[in-house]
């Protein structure tokens, strides 16, 4: 069996061979992910994710959840046992847009020596604490800025960071509305 190239980590041959396989037959790019959150006391929270569905079936393949602390800092009332929801989708962003620039890099044949990520949004919490309806609940704007040191002119990675915003589940859910169903099961 012939090695497979592997590109910043990416095996290409598997990449390649993943999009053909969505391409032909789009009912297996059709993924469902999931989180379970539990309060446990004041503001600090956790939630486990383990099992999704994809590539047609359920994957039951992680041994173990991954946990993920959730808390306020103490001038917001917590105890800091993890970030905040706010820092966690900074982080969720930041992975997104690193994983999909790495992909577009592999699938490129650009070896990517060092990627950083320097993330930033800003938030006025009058709006979270219901002081006025005047301001916007949620981030008023976030920054993110790359840091690329790689074999690659300008132009390839400005054209790797357009991708990345282009590509990126998480850029999308965040710039564009989603749709959020919510419901009670109380008792």
């Amino acid at each position: 069996m012939a090695r497979q190239q592997a590109v910043n980590g990416i095996d290409v041959g598997r990449l390649g061979k993943l999009i053909d396989e969505l391409g032909e037959q789009p009912r297996l790019a059709r993924f469902q992910f999931r989180a379970h959150h539990e309060w446990i006391d004041g503001v600090h929270a956790r939630t486990m994710i383990r099992e999704f569905y994809g590539a047609g079936e359920e994957d039951r393949t992680r041994k173990q959840p991954f946990v993920i602390e959730a808390d306020e800092p103490d001038i917001l009332l917590g105890e800091d046992h993890g970030p905040n929801a706010t820092e966690a989708l900074l982080h969720a962003l930041a992975a997104c847009l690193g994983a999909t620039f790495i992909y577009n890099a592999a699938a490129k044949g650009i070896e990517i020596e060092d990627l950083t990520l320097d993330l930033e949004g800003d938030i006025d919490m009058r709006g979270l604490l219901g002081i006025t309806r005047d301001v916007r609940r949620g981030f008023e704007q976030i920054r993110a800025t790359f840091h690329v040191r790689a074999d690659a002119s300008y132009e390839q990675l400005e054209e790797l960071t357009r991708l990345a915003q282009m590509r990126s589940p998480v850029f999308d859910i965040v710039t564009n509305p989603t749709p959020v169903e919510v419901r009670l099961q109380a008792g």
